[in-house]
């Protein structure tokens, strides 16, 4: 698996403490076990054939199985971290609420929670894998949509009296609108479902927090444009939607990494506690 993930048998061979000569030759072995040609080889680089793909997704399934059945009763396993990127909001609202889950599944998987900016651009260098809100992930990146969702205009319910029902575009214009700074696209978006593309506010305010974009909208410093999701996650009685008009939103949430390595264990097991959660 190392073999197939790294694409070289020279990186696999030092990962597992071998010589690159004496991993060739468990390779061999392999080959004529099965009868059949697993690997094409050009230099140290490796790559399935055709026949040892179908092999390999007919026996991986197992080895996982069989891996987490070892992981599960052994007591002295080495800890599996996982350095993953995550949008605060999420981690605060959909993340970390179910991470116990998986302790109790994985109890020596360990993260290294990073929050910082450019999540996407730092996959394969700083991080494993990150969590992030994006249009359309980097296409050489393995990816996985997290959700849909839709945009609404989220301010204080004060505000909201205020401004009445129905959309005023110099009322509006007097505002200040909240924009998260990886969510810029959603204002125009929803000035155009609301028939206010030449609508400009007073000021617009851009915020790296969704969880501040909040708090500020709950203080009344201004509408968010901010999901659906993040409002009912927030349950927050001081905020509520203006207008209560539905958008598609341009973003979701992604996880994301290199394709090669969602074939690392830590990586592995999260992105499949991921997805069967339904976060």
């Amino acid at each position: 698996m190392r073999v197939v993930r790294l694409g070289s048998a020279r990186a696999a061979a030092n990962e597992l403490g071998l010589s690159p000569s004496a991993l060739s030759r468990r390779i061999s072995n392999l080959e004529n076990f099965t009868g059949r040609k697993l690997f094409s080889r050009s230099g140290q680089s490796m790559r399935l054939t055709d026949e040892g793909r179908h092999f390999y997704d007919a026996v991986a399934p197992h080895l996982e199985s069989l891996a987490a059945a070892v992981e599960s009763e052994s007591e002295n396993l080495q800890v599996q971290r996982l350095r993953l990127g995550v949008m605060p909001l999420f981690g605060t609202q959909r993340l970390f609420p179910r991470l116990g889950e998986l302790r109790a599944t994985h109890p020596r998987l360990h993260l290294d929670i990073d929050t910082g900016p450019h999540l996407i651009d730092r996959v394969g260098d700083t991080l494993d894998a990150a969590i992030t809100l994006t249009q359309t992930p980097d296409p050489s990146l393995y990816s996985v949509q997290l959700d849909h969702n839709t945009v609404h205009a989220i301010a204080s319910t004060k505000l909201v009296e205020e401004l009445g029902d129905k959309p005023d575009a110099k009322a509006l214009s007097k505002q200040t609108f909240l924009l998260h700074t990886d969510m810029v696209a959603s204002f125009d978006a929803w000035k155009g479902a609301m028939g206010l593309e030449r609508m400009q506010p007073a000021a617009i305010d851009h915020y790296d927090s969704g969880q501040l974009i909040l708090e500020a909208a709950a203080q009344g410093m201004g509408i968010a444009m901010m999901h659906d999701d993040h409002l009912a996650r927030n349950n927050d009685p001081r905020l509520t939607k203006l207008y209560d008009v539905a958008v598609e939103s341009p973003y979701s949430y992604w996880f994301v990494c290199r394709p090669a390595d969602l074939e690392a264990r830590p990586v592995r097991i999260f992105h499949d506690w991921l997805v069967k959660a339904g976060l």
